[in-house]
């Protein structure tokens, strides 16, 4: 599963084949600052992201996945700036 630390937050993105193989869908998780270096702060569980979308392969699931981290992160930062 790929992962990668994104501002504060650590995020993992994965595609996941559907049960009937007939393509991959996208996952995110997302991980926030712990102060036990053994525990990590889920702020967002691993759950499928951009719900309308079958992607043909992993990769392109993945993409996906990783762009609405992405998003989602942005969004909360301007979120957090505007208040």
């Amino acid at each position: 599963m790929p992962s990668e630390k994104m501002g504060a937050y650590e995020v993992e993105y994965s595609g996941v084949q559907l049960a009937d193989g007939q393509g991959w869908v996208a996952h995110v998780a997302i991980y926030g600052h712990s102060c036990n270096p053994m525990h990590r702060n889920c702020v967002f569980p691993d759950q499928r992201v951009s719900l309308d979308a079958i992607f043909p392969s992993q990769a392109e699931a993945e993409a996906e996945a990783r762009k609405a981290a992405a998003h989602m992160l942005e969004s909360s930062t301007n979120h957090t700036r505007s208040s």
